[in-house]
C-alpha cells in the first residue's frame, strides 16, 4: 500500500517506521521538506506526498489540522484520509467539545473519505499492540465502508487483527473516540506511562 504521512514529528515517524517494516511504501509530507532530515522515507511537500498515494495519514498537530488540510482539498479529493489526532489546547482541553476533529475534517473535505482510528492509544502501542500483556482494541469511525475496509487491512498489518478492531459506525462516532482522550490523559497521569489500552470484554 502506498501511504502518505503528513507530518514529521514523533507520531508520524513512529507510524512511518512501522508501516515500512510492514511492507508498505511510505512518503512523508512537510510544509518545509528541505529542512527535514533523518526520516526513514522520502520527505516531499504535502501535495507531492499525497500524489500517487492510496491512503493519507494526518499526523499533523491536531489543533491546526483543519486549517492545514483544507487548502489541500483538491489533492485529497477521492482519497482515504486517516485522522489519528486528538484536538486539544495547551491545557489539554478538547477544542471541539461539541463535535470532533474527524467530523470537522469530513465537513471541510467533502470529497475525501475520512476515517478516524488509532487516536485512543499512544503511538508506540498503536504500532506495537503486542507490547501489552493481553489483546486490546482499536476503533474505527467513518462514513465510507470501503474506505474503512482498506484502513482495516492497514491496521491488521500493524498487529491489529480484525477481532481487535471495533467499527463504531459513521464519522459522527469519532466524537466518542476523541472525547475518550480526557480519560486517557487522566490514566496516563496516574500510571505515568502510555503503555496501556482498552480491552472491550463481552
Amino acid at each position: 500500500m502506498h501511504i502518505a504521512i503528513l507530518g514529521t514529528g514523533h507520531v508520524a515517524t513512529t507510524l512511518g517506521t512501522a508501516l515500512l517494516h510492514a511492507g508498505h511504501h511510505v512518503t512523508f509530507g512537510s510544509r518545509t521538506p528541505d529542512s527535514v532530515s533523518g526520516m526513514p522515507a522520502p520527505v516531499l511537500d504535502h501535495a507531492g506526498a499525497i500524489d500517487g498515494s492510496e491512503v493519507v495519514i494526518s499526523a499533523l498537530a491536531a489543533a491546526h489540522s483543519v486549517a492545514t488540510l483544507t487548502p489541500l482539498q483538491g489533492s485529497l479529493s477521492g482519497r482515504i484520509l486517516i485522522d489519528v489526532g486528538n484536538a486539544v489546547d495547551e491545557e489539554l482541553n478538547l477544542i471541539y467539545s461539541d463535535s470532533s476533529l474527524g467530523e470537522r475534517l469530513q465537513a471541510a473535505l467533502p470529497g475525501t473519505k475520512v476515517v478516524k482510528t488509532l487516536n485512543t492509544v499512544g503511538a508506540v502501542i498503536g504500532v506495537e499492540p503486542d507490547k501489552l500483556s493481553a489483546p486490546t482494541n482499536v476503533f474505527l469511525s467513518g462514513d465510507d465502508p470501503d474506505a474503512k475496509a482498506v484502513v482495516s487491512e492497514m491496521l491488521d498489518s500493524l498487529g491489529w487483527p480484525p477481532p481487535s478492531q471495533i467499527d463504531l459506525g459513521g464519522i459522527g462516532t469519532a466524537r466518542a473516540a476523541e472525547h475518550y482522550f480526557l480519560l486517557f490523559a487522566a490514566v496516563l497521569g496516574a500510571l505515568r506511562t502510555p503503555a496501556f489500552n482498552l480491552a472491550i470484554v463481552r
